[in-house]
């Protein structure tokens, strides 16, 4: 028997074949496997326009792009006497040679190599006389226009974001770091997606060891699809046991570039508008693209101020319940009997006021996400009200209980990374019942269990807690809560291990 009395079941093994399409590289095997496939197509081409002399050209409709097929193909094939003339073998060479207009032309030897290139949007063009095929690639370029991203909102800065296209995220990058050091190397992931994984790091600058652990966990991902961003975070995480995010994923290509000149590696997935930053750390989720572009005075501020609401979101609610349960005495005597006084109609004990309030904030702000834009913003109006003004006039909530709970919650807001900031709300959630538990004690308990949670946790090798806690025990001037300004900043941080250190002059 297995866990809660269940009856364990036996996992089936993961076979996988290799190759994966049995048979000749031939137009027959690509027809047999895209049996039932509407957009497969094949057309004869006349070799030179001489009748007799043909070949096949096999391609899936909607993956090509029609206009490169027709121009850069077919017509010179049609218009080329010479390939008429001569054996399809010799054909084939001068193709190869560059006989036709398109840009990239490689030879197929096996079925998988032309089933994934169909796929890919290539087409075949086989030669039955001679049994060779040459791949062309032809695919559209059909994707999203490159727009302002709208979790990220720039407000001094470049005004473009990642798309699902993974070539257009690399030229994005490109664009930003032209250093020839930079290397994108590609792994497919995904028995059944065969989605490509571009790992991306600035050679002679990021840790090759850094460089090696990414590319060795990405390779070791053996499911059947990649399609979601917890696909691979989950698989390449050092500790999935932790509510706080391990991987920081971005979609400003401004910031992804400025992560890779720092010593950190960058991975691209496609079909998904995101790019991941490795290895990350604590201070990473409390920064923001616009800390370097306004004044580093600014920027120290509102870092400090993130801090503090980090600090309110997680222990108000926790403080107030121990405080009013348990520890009234260290409230001011005017604000006591301001509490007690709310307090005289209201049914609910303050534990249960303060954990249904939280509740009836967090199932708001869960209908607001997943409604569309309009209903959304009406939804979270009418909850506003009905669990503020409304809660309070029918005596169900004292107004105090409000106040904390909605500071709380709006304290939580202001972290610039939504997946640190729901972890917040979860130890939100157990400080509340650890102080409902045992007062200030629990809260400080609770407090110290987090701390030694946040230290236990490595991402690729650096300590969660850095630069606050670092494996070396070196600080680096620039990387810690407060900014400093950026001529001062001379070196990179220590605990990336990075093979230049030296960032400025």
């Amino acid at each position: 028997m297995g866990f809660f009395g269940r009856e364990r079941v036996e996992v089936p093994p993961h076979p996988r074949q290799e190759p994966r399409i049995q048979g000749p590289l031939t137009a027959e095997t690509m027809e047999r496997v895209f049996t039932g496939c509407v957009d497969f197509a094949q057309r004869p081409v006349a070799l030179g326009g001489v009748p007799g002399r043909t070949a096949t050209l096999c391609y899936l409709s909607g993956m090509v792009k029609m206009e490169r097929v027709s121009d850069y193909i077919l017509r010179p094939m049609a218009l080329e006497r010479s390939l008429g003339e001569c054996s399809q073998s010799q054909a084939v060479d001068r193709i190869l040679e560059g006989a036709l207009y398109n840009l990239i032309v490689v030879e197929r030897t096996t079925a998988d190599q032309g089933v994934f290139d169909l796929i890919n949007g290539w087409c075949l063009l086989f030669f039955p006389e001679c049994g060779r095929v040459l791949s062309f690639l032809v695919q559209t370029e059909e994707k999203r226009s490159i727009s302002a991203s709208e979790n990220e909102p720039p407000l001094k800065g470049p005004r473009d974001s990642f798309v699902e296209s993974i070539r257009t995220n690399t030229s994005l990058l490109r664009r930003r770091v032209r250093s020839p050091g930079l290397r994108i190397k590609e792994l497919l992931v995904g028995r059944q997606t065969v989605t490509p994984v571009d790992i991306v790091w600035i050679d002679g600058l990021t840790n090759p060891k850094t460089v090696a652990a990414v590319e060795a966990r990405i390779g070791d991902i053996d499911i059947d699809a990649l399609i979601a961003t917890g696909n691979l975070e989950e698989y390449i995480a050092d500790d999935i046991r932790t509510a706080f995010p391990t991987l920081s994923c971005t979609e400003r290509p401004d910031r992804f570039s400025a992560g890779v000149i720092e010593g950190r590696v960058g991975v691209l997935v496609d079909g998904l508008p995101l790019g991941w930053l490795l290895p990350s750390t604590l201070s990473q989720f409390f920064k923001t693209p616009q800390d370097k572009s306004q004044s580093w005075m600014a920027a120290s501020a509102l870092t400090v101020l993130r801090y503090l609401c980090m600090l309110i979101t997680l222990f108000l609610p926790a403080a107030y319940i121990a405080a009013v349960t348990f520890h009234l005495e260290m409230l001011p005597t005017k604000l006591a009997l301001s509490i007690i006084s709310a307090k005289q109609d209201v049914p609910f004990t303050t534990v249960f006021e303060v954990l249904l309030m939280l509740t009836a904030f967090e199932i708001i702000q869960e209908a607001g996400l997943r409604l569309p834009s309009s209903i959304g913003q009406t939804v979270s109006i009418l909850g506003g009200l009905v669990v503020g003004s409304a809660a309070v006039e029918a005596r169900i909530v004292s107004p105090a209980v409000l106040i904390a709970v909605a500071v709380a919650g709006i304290a939580g807001y202001t972290m610039p990374s939504q997946d640190f900031a729901s972890a917040l709300r979860i130890w939100r959630f157990l400080l509340a019942v650890l102080a409902a538990l045992a007062g200030m004690f629990g809260v400080a308990a609770g407090g110290l269990l987090l701390i030694c949670h946040l230290a236990s946790l490595e991402s690729f090798g650096v300590a969660y807690l850095t630069p606050f806690a670092s494996g070396d025990g070196e600080q680096v001037e620039g990387h810690t809560v407060l900014r400093q300004p950026l001529p001062w900043v001379k070196l990179r941080e220590a605990a990336l291990k990075t093979r230049n250190r030296r960032n400025q002059r």
